[in-house]
C-alpha cells in the first residue's frame, strides 16, 4: 500500500513583505536570474552572515520555495541553521533590508552583521 508523499513544511517563513520585496527583486532581476536565494555564509565576527543573492540555475540541494513573485531558494548548506526562522522586509526613513528572527541564532555581533548558532 503507497501512502501519498507528506508535504513537509518551508525552512523558513516569509512575511508577505518579504514576499513583495522578492517580488520586486524578480521584477528587475538581470537577464538568467530564476530566482533569489539565501545563504549563510562564513563572515563577520560571529561567523555566519544572511546573503540574498539573484540565482541563475536551480541546484537539486537547496530549498525551493515559490512566491507569488517569484521562486526563493534557500541554500542546502545553510538549511540547518535556518529552520524555523522568518525573514521580512523593513523600511524606514534611514534604512531598508531584510531582518530575520532566527531561533537558532545563539549570539550576534555588536554591529549585526554576523551571528552564531
Amino acid at each position: 500500500m503507497n501512502k501519498p508523499a507528506r508535504v513537509r513544511p518551508a525552512a523558513i517563513t516569509l512575511t508577505p513583505a518579504a514576499e513583495a520585496r522578492i517580488a520586486a527583486l524578480m521584477a528587475r532581476a538581470p537577464e538568467g536570474a530564476i530566482g533569489v536565494k539565501l545563504s549563510t555564509p562564513r563572515r563577520g565576527c560571529s561567523g555566519l552572515a544572511y546573503s540574498v543573492d539573484y540565482v541563475t540555475e536551480a541546484n537539486a540541494m537547496d530549498e525551493r520555495i515559490e512566491t507569488p513573485g517569484g521562486t526563493f531558494f534557500v541554500d542546502g548548506g545553510s538549511i540547518l541553521y535556518l529552520i524555523g526562522s522568518t525573514m521580512d522586509w523593513v523600511e524606514d526613513d534611514f534604512a531598508a533590508g531584510f531582518t530575520f528572527a532566527n531561533p537558532n541564532a545563539k549570539g550576534a555581533c555588536g554591529c549585526g552583521e554576523s551571528f552564531t548558532v
